[in-house]
């Protein structure tokens, strides 16, 4: 079995990263991988792209486990092909975040307890064993084939490991008694030589690395509160923008004063302490703005308001572009966003920041539709290289579609669903099976023979049903 020849030709891209004998197992194994629906273990795969009893079934196990390929060439190609197409000139709009893929076994590698958003709630934080991968993506925002929607295409991803560090002096072990003051907290330093990092540090390698491949173009990346401290802002590479929130405990300081003729000591650091989110709000000197958004992540109006200011214990002596937004309805609290960037306005940093969403859906169409959580490996390198095939594939599907899928794609005629206008993710993936499935059957049944219908029907369930 093999997928369609457009997405085949796509492949060939990858040729420079592996052996000959490699490529052929990486082409094999995408192709098990978009054309099953079951769980995307090794194995469905092989049975999939049709490779049962063609050779042994370890070399598949083997081609992530102890295969020599690196994980980031391949993603310096993926970039350089999305980029190229989707962003040839102007800044480059990134969205980074983390997600979590439940796992089972104490033998893992890699797999620990994280905190699980799905199962939690402001009352309840649960935590779930499994894995945490930290995924950089590049953000297609209004494809001309899906002009209301925004596709996140993950460009590079790093799984995160939370090895616990060692307190800070000699551990307490009286016991409390009733009535007893408790102790104070121990901080926690990371073991001298210890690998671990944090996934801020995994983000900041990976904006690093994706900005050395790119040296003469300008990257804006959108965070979460999770990356907006000073281990992300006082680390960007040159080249790299930062759209984020302040903390709401965060604590802005106006420009620093010119220093003054004959003024004695170093010149100040920042200036006078600016009010608090409250504060700002309330302050009726500076009055509201107000701006209606109708875009992917964002259907509200919104009043703003905004300065540049100091977020000293972040970013140090960085001026930024600070925005306040109030909710007209209510329904959202209110928000400080930063930007690193001053020559964009308010309207495109809040526009480009609720582009972000398009992450989250890419981790559920990852899971769901390609199988994110499905491998089932255990070495340190089949971990690492595994998984992240389903975001690589991801990737690979919205950029076919746009070079060649977009004019074969059918939408079912629902009388039950009228709204639909654009494609999703799960459109370009059934478009992709189902061209691939009517190359396989044209070998038995002529396709444009008296039996048509019936081959196009067949299809059209094989890639539905997977």
């Amino acid at each position: 079995m093999q997928l369609a020849p457009s997405f085949h030709a796509l492949l060939l891209n990858f040729r420079p990263v592996f052996t000959a004998p490699s490529f052929r197992l990486f082409t094999l194994i995408l192709t098990g991988w978009a054309l099953s629906n079951r769980h995307r273990f090794i194995t469905e795969c092989i049975f999939t792209a049709g490779q049962v009893g063609v050779g042994h079934w370890s070399c598949f196990h083997r081609f992530f486990s102890h295969y020599a390929w690196s994980l980031d060439d391949l993603y310096r190609i993926l970039a350089r092909l999305l980029i190229n197409r989707f962003a040839p000139t102007g800044p480059i709009l990134l969205a980074a975040d983390d997600t979590l893929c439940r796992k089972r076994g104490l033998h893992v590698f890699g797999a620990g307890m994280h905190h699980d958003p799905l199962l939690s709630s402001k009352a309840l934080k649960v935590f779930s064993w499994g894995h945490d991968w930290v995924v950089l993506a590049f953000l297609v925002r209004q494809p001309w084939w899906a002009p209301s929607k925004v596709f996140a295409t993950a460009l590079l991803a790093r799984l995160y490991t939370n090895v616990q560090g060692v307190a800070k002096g000699k551990k307490n072990r009286r016991r409390l008694k009733k009535g007893d003051a408790k102790p104070k907290r121990k901080k926690w330093r990371r073991p001298t030589g210890s690998p671990h990092r944090t996934r801020p540090e995994l983000l900041v390698e990976m904006l690093t690395l994706l900005s050395s491949w790119f040296p003469d173009r300008q990257f804006v990346v959108c965070v979460d509160t999770a990356y907006a401290g000073k281990s992300v802002l006082r680390r960007l590479p040159p080249n790299v923008d930062l759209i984020s929130q302040v903390h709401p405990h965060g604590v802005l300081y106006a420009p620093p004063p010119p220093k003054q003729a004959g003024q004695r000591g170093a010149p100040r650091k920042k200036g006078e302490r600016l009010p608090d989110l409250q504060g700002w709000a309330a302050d009726a000197q500076q009055p509201w703005q107000t701006l209606a958004f109708d875009q992917y992540g964002l259907h509200a109006t919104l009043q703003v308001k905004v300065q540049q200011a100091l977020y000293y214990t972040a970013g140090k002596e960085r001026l930024l572009t600070i925005i306040l937004t109030r909710d007209q309805t209510g329904q959202r609290p209110d928000h400080r966003f930063y930007c690193t960037r001053l020559d964009w306005d308010v309207r495109a940093i809040l526009s480009a920041y609720a582009s972000r969403w398009a992450l989250e859906v890419t981790f559920e169409g990852a899971k769901q539709v390609l199988g994110l959580e499905d491998p089932a490996n255990r070495l340190p390198r089949a971990v690492q290289r595994t998984a992240p095939m389903a975001l690589v594939l991801y990737s690979l599907v919205v950029l076919w579609f746009d070079q060649e899928g977009h004019g074969h794609v059918r939408v079912p005629e629902r009388p039950w669903y009228r709204r639909k206008r654009d494609v999703s993710f799960q459109d370009m993936v059934t478009t992709l099976r189902r061209l691939s499935w009517q190359e396989k059957i044209a070998e038995v049944v002529p396709r444009d023979g008296p039996h048509e219908t019936w081959v196009a029907e067949v299809a059209e369930l094989a890639a539905r049903v997977g």
